[in-house]
């Protein structure tokens, strides 16, 4: 699988025995794989299977899957209406309308209230029904999923393209500090013997003395092991953002290990515009985490 991301939105819908089913599944980023979901009564069977299709497609992300069921509106079963529940409602707020405090109440309102409306099934009917319900959204769940996969894959082909930049961005600025002349040998000793002679200009130098010292700070300020893990971080970032597999936690791991790197580099940097380099490299590898974030 290609890069993909951990935002995104699938339904699916159906219809059996005068009845419609909508599954909804959405997700969010995640450090794992958390899922949630939210069944009718009497349909929890189908969390496992849920479940199962959720963890065949997904690694990463903070997933919420919704089943809701109603009655199909065109399959005209038997339907009551619960006239001594609605009784009950027109005295409760008998006194609130004598005091102005409410409108009268529309019929519409009233049937919307929970069990006004009674729909005339029996025992054997509800557990058919419900049976029914159950297979047919179970076919359901997999196209939903499906949806999401692909709003994934598809926020995922727009993270990779921000990722490569973003390696470039790092690779081109590891190139330029490798390139810097601050980190020869021969520049540390120079400046050496400028910074000497102007805090004892009279004083003369024992060259072998000063070859000494400015071989002290080259062993100190060598960043070459650095630029080299930098250099190789970057490959493998590239391999990953290419690669077959989820690469979301490697790809964390990588931007912290190249952010300890650029740390180091900075650190041992004795040169202003070496400093510089560093710092744009911290910029380039911070930016760089927070897109890992989003990423499976």
């Amino acid at each position: 699988m290609a890069v993909s991301g951990m935002t995104g939105f699938g339904r699916s819908d159906g219809a059996v025995a005068g009845r419609r089913w909508i599954w909804e599944t959405r997700s969010v980023n995640g450090r794992g794989l958390d899922l949630k979901t939210r069944l009718p009564s009497g349909l929890e069977s189908l969390e496992a299977a849920v479940r199962e299709a959720a963890t065949r497609r997904f690694k990463r992300g903070s997933i919420q899957t919704t089943l809701t069921v109603t009655r199909d509106p065109e399959a005209g079963a038997g339907v009551s209406v619960d006239h001594a529940l609605v009784g009950r409602l027109l005295e409760a707020g008998a006194r609130y309308q004598a005091d102005g405090r409410v409108a009268p109440p529309r019929w519409d309102g009233l049937l919307q209230v929970r069990g006004v409306l009674m729909f005339d099934e029996g025992a054997e009917d509800v557990v058919e029904t419900r049976a029914l319900i159950e297979a047919s959204a179970r076919e359901g769940i997999a196209v939903a999923f499906d949806g999401l996969a692909a709003a994934r894959a598809q926020e995922g082909r727009v993270l990779a393209g921000v990722l490569v930049a973003l390696v470039t961005r790092i690779e081109a600025l590891t190139d330029a500090a490798g390139q810097n002349a601050a980190i020869a040998p021969a520049a540390l000793a120079a400046r050496l013997q400028e910074r000497l002679a102007a805090l004892a200009p009279d004083v003369a130098l024992d060259p072998g003395r000063l070859a000494q010292e400015a071989a002290m700070l080259a062993s100190k300020a060598d960043v070459r092991e650095e630029l080299e893990r930098l250099k190789a971080h970057a490959d493998e970032a590239r391999a990953l953002i290419s690669g077959p597999d989820a690469a979301g936690r490697r790809l964390d791991f990588l931007s912290q290990e190249l952010n300890r790197e650029a740390n180091t580099l900075c650190s041992k940097s004795s040169d202003l515009a070496l400093t510089r380099l560093g710092l744009d490299l911290k910029t380039a590898i911070d930016q760089f985490r927070e897109q890992c974030a989003n990423v499976e």
